[in-house]
């Protein structure tokens, strides 16, 4: 088993599911890419000769691997209140390419992921590994040293706080696209009533400008003061361009050709339920306008 030709297919062939798993554990492309680095340097160092389904071995060592992660930044962080938006896939308005599909199969959108990094660890860990890939509670306890009816119970406390703020966008990708646009559009003329119409009733925004910023973090709820902050910002609607943000309908703001800020919108029932805008410099440099957009 141990053969590097077939123990590099083996891998190969598990990558992309490795990939999504840690990408709904740490809410990042890049950390879960060094996730599924780390489980390949592992597999080379371990003597697989009994293992008999290579899938579950290597979403158990990945998974492990991501619940340390978790656990070592929450202690490196200074203030545990704080908070990051989730790194977004961007992608395209005409749609996501094959290895981003597999990433983010299952509707996975900021909104979820933002609900997903405020559960503790092993909660994380319980939910996604059951709800989303199935894997039995008996397996999941031994990764978190837990009993399976504890962590059933991880699970559905999990579930519930998904369940209440993660919602399900509308499917139809063009019909989200008509309600962004027709919103960018009474922002850019400034009709507030047109941006209440637009928006549900209970609409969250988040905002993350950085950790450099006085307030990084900040969340909005509510239609009519969410439409007024819209107003404040009318002077940057013209420099929106569609994109596609974790497969739902975005937008890139973009100024002297580079990427100010990245935004998804989630639409439920035709309203815009969330909105979540990550304007840190550091974090869209690299988000390249031409490829995303088709034009610099």
């Amino acid at each position: 088993m141990n053969d590097d030709a077939s123990l590099t297919g083996l891998f190969e062939a598990h990558r992309g599911q490795l990939r999504a798993v840690a990408y709904r554990m740490l809410g990042s492309v890049s950390e879960a890419d060094d996730a599924v680095q780390e489980a390949w340097l592992r597999l080379n160092r371990t003597d697989t000769g009994d293992v008999r389904n290579m899938g579950g071995w290597l979403t158990t060592v990945v998974s492990r691997i991501c619940l340390n992660m978790l656990r070592s930044r929450e202690h490196r962080r200074e203030d545990p209140l704080e908070e990051r938006m989730p790194e977004p896939v961007v992608s395209p308005p005409g749609g996501v390419d094959p290895e981003q599909e597999a990433l983010l199969a299952d509707s996975v959108g900021l909104a979820l992921l933002v609900v997903l990094q405020q559960l503790e660890p092993t909660e994380r860990l319980a939910f996604v590994l059951h709800d989303m890939f199935a894997v039995p509670f008996d397996e999941i306890a031994q990764i978190i040293d837990r009993t399976p009816a504890a962590t059933r119970q991880l699970a559905s406390r999990a579930r519930r706080r998904v369940r209440g703020a993660a919602p399900t966008p509308d499917p139809d990708v063009s019909r989200q696209r008509e309600v962004v646009d027709a919103f960018m559009a009474a922002a850019r003329d400034g009709d507030f009533d047109t941006l209440v119409s637009l928006l549900h009733p209970d609409i969250v925004l988040r905002t993350d400008v950085g950790p450099s910023a006085t307030r990084g973090w900040n969340e909005l709820r509510g239609a009519l003061t969410v439409a007024q902050q819209a107003l404040m910002f009318r002077r940057m609607a013209p420099f929106a361009r569609p994109v596609l943000v974790n497969g739902v309908a975005g937008a890139l703001m973009v100024l002297d050709g580079r990427t100010t800020a990245v935004g998804a919108f989630t639409i439920v029932d035709g309203k815009i339920l969330t909105m979540d805008i990550l304007g840190d410099p550091a974090r869209v440099a690299g988000l390249d306008v031409a490829a995303l957009t088709g034009r610099p």
